[in-house]
């Protein structure tokens, strides 16, 4: 099943116009601090410590034997978590909190007048980004770069589990807790293959070089950022490119399909007939699925997958194919699969009362949504009542007519006003887009429109029925609507 192909890197279109693209592309992403390297160093502060990404960073970091302090707002699981392990975290952000670091990181949501940043500068201390720590931890590991608009954390994750039964022992870092360790990162000084979730936002994913490379599907997203789709389409070629090992890339996404076609060399897997590696005979269950991939001719895995969805069939598979890449016993793999707990927040159970299943889920992309929907309608609850909370004003200013038909397979849904995270609320762009997109489309379409957070909870309280499933949706504060319910129902008899 191993591929030995020479990668193909630069047949498919000129060589000059590629140049250009990398040149535009790049200047995108540069940063004042260039690569880093951390063997001189042996302190480090980590500003916005509490966060999932710095979070990650700082363990792995503790785990390789730095001195770790940081700061965050509030406290957290994630702040007490690196307390345990010997860092010294402060809550609030002042310039006392500075000890002697050699380097400061942060991540791109900490300002450039954090006082934080502004001494570590005056100091004369170098202040490095998120992207750029990053690199110099891939830097000195074979990294296996997992990317995509959606699917990385679950990938990239099943990914980590998958290697790690298999004896290969990796590090990881990923962008949520796995639920079978408690933790999104792990440090092994005795491997030397390294698995992160490369996260295209802000083009952290173009600073690291991979041995391994992965893409799940490429949509728009970040515009903001890269300023076209085209751009956007350009990174990704750029990050698959770079990749000096396998480049793994599902065959099923138009535009990723489209990258790797242009990149050449690339092992494809999907539905599609055109697959190296095919999934067949999916089976989706209420909290499972099961499905085969075949490898040619022959069927080489039989996967019972703990989780629900056709999108986390794909995930498991692109995990399933990278890790036989790398060399992974196929039967190690699929075992692990078997065995996979899920990730914090991606169709998390949050809870059942009085025949009222509660379900969590970060979905905050139109596919993503019906991506999660799909997963829940298999399931056959007496309804499925779908909770969106959109997700940054510029982001609902994009997106907001896509979302037209991601609530198909929802027999009421409710949606809230944006959580901006930090953005300034713009003139015009509010929740009630999402649901004039989906009643144009739709206009039979149970829905409320609820503007204010706070008022969530009761709502629910009074519509739920036995037999629902309530899926909460978004990369907000939603989170917690599945507890508050359950509290207020417990509060009151119910």
């Amino acid at each position: 099943m191993r591929h030995n192909a020479s990668p193909i890197f630069w047949k498919s279109i000129p060589l000059a116009s590629f140049e250009t693209k990398t040149q535009k592309v790049m200047a995108l992403t540069s940063s004042n601090g260039g690569k880093f390297d951390l063997s001189e160093v042996k302190s480090v502060h980590v500003v916005g410590a509490g966060g999932a990404g710095m979070n990650a960073i700082a363990a792995v970091l503790l785990a390789s034997g730095y001195l770790v302090s940081g700061s965050d707002l509030r406290e957290s699981a994630g702040v007490n978590r690196l307390r345990s392990l010997g860092a010294r975290i402060a809550i609030g952000h002042s310039a006392g909190n500075l000890n002697g670091p050699q380097i400061l990181c942060r991540s791109t949501a900490v300002p450039d007048d954090n006082p934080e940043i502004v001494e570590a500068r005056r100091l004369g201390i170098n202040v490095l980004s998120r992207a750029e720590i990053l690199a110099a931890i891939c830097a000195t590991k074979k990294t296996v770069a997992v990317s995509g608009t959606h699917g990385k954390t679950t990938t990239s994750s099943m990914l980590a589990l998958a290697l790690t039964d298999s004896g290969l022992m990796p590090s990881f870092i990923v962008g949520g807790d796995l639920n079978d360790i408690g933790s999104g990162a792990v440090w092994n000084e005795r491997g030397d293959l390294f698995v992160v979730e490369a996260d295209e936002s802000d083009g952290t994913f173009l600073q690291l070089k991979a041995k391994a490379a992965v893409v799940t599907n490429v949509e728009a997203d970040h515009l903001d950022y890269f300023g076209s789709y085209e751009a956007l389409l350009d990174a990704f070629e750029i990050f698959l490119r770079a990749a000096s090992g396998p480049r793994v890339v599902c065959a099923d996404d138009p535009s990723a399909s489209n990258i790797a076609a242009r990149v050449g060399g690339c092992i494809t897997y999907g539905q599609s007939s055109l697959s190296n590696y095919r999934i067949e005979d999916i089976e989706g269950h209420r909290y499972s699925s099961s499905f085969k991939i075949s490898f040619g001719n022959k069927v080489v895995a039989q996967c019972n997958l703990p989780i629900p969805g056709v999108h986390n069939v794909l995930n498991a598979t692109a995990a399933f194919v990278t890790a036989v890449e790398l060399g992974a016993d196929p039967e190690s793999v699929t075992s692990a699969l078997g065995k996979f707990a899920g990730v914090a927040r991606r169709f998390e159970f949050r809870g059942e009362q009085n025949n009222v299943v509660y379900v969590d889920d970060y979905a905050h992309l139109p596919t993503e949504v019906s991506s999660a929907l799909a997963a829940a309608k298999v399931g056959e609850w007496q309804r499925v009542v779908a909770v969106f909370q959109p997700h940054r004003f510029s982001r609902t200013a994009n997106l907001w007519k896509d979302f037209a038909d991601s609530f198909v397979d929802a027999d009421h849904v409710i949606l809230t006003g944006i959580y901006g995270a930090g953005e300034t609320a713009q003139p015009g762009i509010t929740g009630e887009l999402v649901a004039r997109a989906v009643l144009e489309a739709n206009p039979h379409t149970s829905l409320t429109y609820i503007s204010e957070r706070n008022q969530v909870a009761e709502y629910l309280d009074s519509v739920l029925q036995p037999g629902d499933l309530c899926l909460t949706m978004g990369a907000g504060d939603l989170t917690s609507v599945a507890d508050e319910v359950q509290h207020r129902r417990k509060a009151l008899g119910k």
